[in-house]
């Protein structure tokens, strides 16, 4: 188990790197100017110590001249080394931040068009947490690699060099020891520290995700009065996100001292090999300068390695789920060879369709066939997991049929790409999702260059528009989170304004008077029969009263469409399913008949 964590950990790293420097790819000519410029910077310092132990030497000869020259060397070394590095610094700004721009709209990107089921399963605030914290590794992630590392090997490898060329047993030394510290230090960030910051970054992403829902159903926990209990939930995921935490910190915390401990050791070893030279002669004062000075710079880089190595491990950690984010599947793509579609009538059909959920073995549709004229308006009815949604949502293709085709005017819609098809698909949801936008964004969102002579319009054909002049900035006013600033029937009116806006050829209305008081319902019912003229109509019906107007309507049971009429020839069966539905729903009769609800 023990080397399947430790392969599964060298593995992100691979994943972690390889987008990197994929982004990286993308600003070679960048990425490569921000590299020479560190390295000319780091060169300086390598050199500095040189002409400060030769500056002893001819302190002590009484060499004025040559001292005043080597000041001079040792101070320009001092001044290109300032200019080199702000140049590097300089160029990574514009380096970085695009790239933080492209991997969080690449990101959102994919978010946007994962499945359905994926969005079901996933906590927004989790999602939203796991790209901003990837963007801002990416920072971290770009300072360590060529701002940090970069100039810690230059130093460690010219100074093994320069030192070696004089004394082989101080290139050895140096060599050894810097070896030795950064070989622990990579054991203990990766294969020590980093699975406790993996744990506790998971922790984190609960914590976001547990955050976001209570504070996004505010109005539920305030109708319960369930402050404390919500408190409570919090309070548990903090204690379990502290413990985790605290060990992450404590495993760095170790690991610095470890560190430090190895760098006191490669200290002593420099200062007594360069003391036992100037005991045997083989060094002058200046020469111990030089040595002690160069150990210095490299103590400096070499302490700041490890600190490095973990904030590069910690930023692998955090970019780990943005990755993951981007390796993650579409679900529902479009085809290589998928077409913009264009409906004119509105004609869909089922044709043998077969459909199952993933994962389950039996299919919920078995050889279905229907058709549904242009122009017809069509209401489904039937108990919960019938098959209603699922129906409406295999039009919107937002499933792929197991076997079989769903097509709209002869056009199979897997073959037409996803926007062409949806743009012209209207929906009125039961429970109306509007932004946090004004009213009028929210209307024209169907159509964003529709003038506002043109959302007004819509407004009023939806029964909306005497509402919101009534507001305080009217079609400008913010409807608020998910628009809970608005009544349920203001919402479902926008909602309607928005499809009359969109004036496409295929409306879908998942019933939205179901939970509306009379007034509003009766508003919202005669918005709906404008709106529904001239256009295929599919409606999802759960009070019945909604469909006996429609052309025809179809009943569900189990996934099979058992009765199929308009509403009179529907309820002359008195043995049908629509009968005794419609015989509950008006009080004729009880029965132990589940009520109806959506699908």
């Amino acid at each position: 188990m023990a080397l399947t964590r430790a392969e599964d950990r060298a593995d992100s790293i691979r994943r972690v790197l390889a987008f990197t420097f994929r982004h990286w790819a993308a600003q070679r000519g960048r990425a490569i100017f921000i590299a020479l410029f560190i390295t000319a910077a780091t060169v300086t310092e390598i050199f500095v110590p040189l002409f400060a132990g030769r500056l002893i030497d001819a302190l002590a000869a009484n060499r004025r001249e040559g001292a005043l020259l080597l000041f001079a060397a040792m101070a320009s070394l001092g001044l290109a080394m300032v200019a080199l590095r702000h140049v590097a610094w300089a160029g990574i700004v514009p380096f970085t931040l695009r790239i933080m721009r492209h991997v969080t709209h690449d990101a959102f990107h994919r978010v946007q068009r994962f499945s359905t089921d994926w969005h079901a399963n996933s906590f927004a605030g989790s999602t939203v947490r796991k790209i901003t914290r990837g963007m801002w590794a990416f920072d971290t992630l770009n300072d360590v690699l060529l701002l940090q590392l970069l100039p810690s090997t230059v130093v460690l490898v010219g100074t093994m060099l320069l030192l070696g060329w004089h004394w082989p047993i101080l290139g050895v030394v140096m060599g050894v020891g810097a070896l030795a510290y950064i070989a622990m230090t990579v054991v203990l960030a990766t294969r020590w520290a980093a699975p406790a910051s993996t744990l506790s970054n998971a922790w984190d992403t609960k914590l976001g995700g547990l955050l976001s829902d209570a504070i996004g159903s505010n109005a539920v926990v305030k109708a319960f009065g369930a402050e404390d209990r919500e408190e409570g939930r919090v309070d548990r995921l903090l204690a379990k996100w502290a413990k985790r935490t605290r060990r992450t910190w404590m495993r760095y915390t170790w690991s610095g001292s470890g560190q430090l401990l190895i760098l006191w050791g490669i200290r002593s070893a420099i200062t007594g090999a360069a003391l036992w030279l100037w005991w045997r002669g083989a060094a002058t004062p200046g020469d111990v300068t030089y040595v002690l000075a160069s150990y210095f710079v490299v103590h400096g880089y070499l302490s700041d390695i490890g600190f490095h190595i973990h904030h590069l491990q910690r930023s692998v950690n955090e970019m780990e789920e943005l990755v993951d984010l981007h390796d993650q599947p579409l679900g529902i793509e479009d085809r290589s060879d998928a077409v913009p579609i264009r409906i004119d009538a509105g004609e869909v059909r089922f044709e043998d369709v077969t459909f199952r959920y993933g994962g389950h073995e039996t299919p919920l549709y078995e050889h279905l066939d229907l058709v549904i004229r242009g122009g017809e308006r069509v209401g489904l009815v039937g108990h919960s997991g019938s098959g209603k949604t699922t129906f409406v949502k295999l039009v919107q293709r937002l499933y792929d049929v197991s076997a079989g085709r769903v097509t709209i005017d002869g056009q199979d819609v897997a073959h037409a790409t996803q926007q062409s098809l949806r743009r012209q698909i209207a929906i009125v949801q039961q429970e109306p999702i509007l932004f946090h936008r004004s009213l009028a964004d929210n209307i024209a969102y169907a159509r964003p260059e529709a003038t506002q002579r043109e959302i007004e319009a819509a407004a009023r054909l939806a029964n909306a528009h005497d509402f919101i002049v009534k507001l305080p900035r009217g079609y400008s006013t913010l409807v608020g989170e998910r628009g809970v600033k608005l009544s349920g029937g203001e919402r479902q009116r926008v909602a309607l304004a928005r499809a009359f806006l969109a004036d496409a050829p295929i409306l879908i209305l998942d019933e939205a008077t179901s939970s509306l008081d009379s007034e509003s319902e009766a508003l919202i019912q005669q918005a709906m029969d404008r709106l529904m003229k001239g256009r295929t109509a599919i409606v999802i019906a759960h009070r019945l009263s909604t469909v006996r107007t429609l052309d025809r309507i179809l009943v569900f049971d189990q996934g099979r469409i058992v009765e199929d009429g308009d509403h009179d020839a529907l309820l002359a069966d008195a043995g049908g399913q629509y009968r005794r539905l419609f015989d509950r729903q008006s009080g004729n009769i009880v029965d132990d008949a589940p009520e109806l609800t959506d699908a």
